[in-house]
C-alpha cells in the first residue's frame, strides 16, 4: 500500500478562529501577511502556533505520510504559511474557487468532491475543522471500499493539538505496508 496522503487544512487547523471575545489561544503568535491578489494596503492578520512547525516537520519527514496542503490558501500555503512555521516545502491541491456562501452547500465540506476525485483509491488522513457527519460517512465508505481514510477534526478555536498527530501516527502505523500486501 502506498503512503497515505496527509491532507492539511489551514484555517481552523493552523490558524484558529477567534473566540466570541476576539481572543486566540495564548500559544499563537500574530503575523501580518499578504495573500495573493490582496492589495498591499490590506494585509491579513493571522495567528500561528510556533510549536506546530516542529511537530509537523517531525511528522512530514518521518516517511509515514505524503503531505499535501488542502486549503483555500492554495499556493499561499507553500509561500506564506509553511515558511512562517519553518515547514519543508510540499505541494498543494489547486482547489476550485466555488461561488458559495457556506462551507457545506450540499451538506458536506465543499472541498470533498475535488479531494475524492484527486485521491482516487489512495489512503488518506485529512485534517480539517469543517467536516459534517456526511464527510465522516464518506471516510467510512472509502475505508470499507479498500481506501483507508481517517478524518481528524480539530476544534476551530484551538486548532491542531499534539493529540491529533498522535491519533494520526497511531492510525498510519497500523496500516498494512506495500510489503505486507
Amino acid at each position: 500500500m502506498p503512503l497515505p496522503y496527509l491532507l492539511l487544512d489551514i484555517d481552523g487547523v493552523l490558524i484558529p478562529f477567534p473566540a466570541a471575545d476576539g481572543s486566540t489561544p495564548p500559544s499563537h503568535v500574530r503575523h501580518t501577511v499578504l495573500p495573493t491578489g490582496r492589495h498591499p494596503d490590506d494585509p491579513v492578520p493571522i495567528w500561528l502556533d510556533p510549536s506546530h512547525g516542529g511537530l509537523l516537520t517531525g511528522l512530514l519527514t518521518s516517511g509515514l505520510v505524503t503531505p499535501v496542503w488542502c486549503t483555500s490558501w492554495r499556493r499561499d500555503a507553500t509561500t506564506i504559511i509553511g515558511p512562517l512555521l519553518g515547514l519543508p516545502d510540499f505541494p498543494y491541491l489547486d482547489l476550485p474557487r466555488p461561488q458559495i456562501t457556506i462551507s457545506h452547500p450540499d451538506g458536506y465540506l465543499w472541498k470533498r468532491d475535488h479531494v475524492d476525485t484527486w485521491l482516487g483509491k489512495a489512503p488518506a488522513v485529512w485534517i480539517d475543522d469543517d467536516f459534517t457527519s456526511l464527510d465522516h460517512a464518506w471516510a467510512a465508505e472509502r475505508t470499507a471500499g479498500g481506501a483507508p481514510t481517517l478524518i481528524v477534526q480539530p476544534d476551530p478555536h484551538f486548532g491542531l493539538q499534539p493529540e491529533h498527530l498522535t491519533e494520526l501516527t497511531t492510525w498510519v502505523t497500523q496500516l498494512p505496508t506495500a510489503r505486507d500486501v
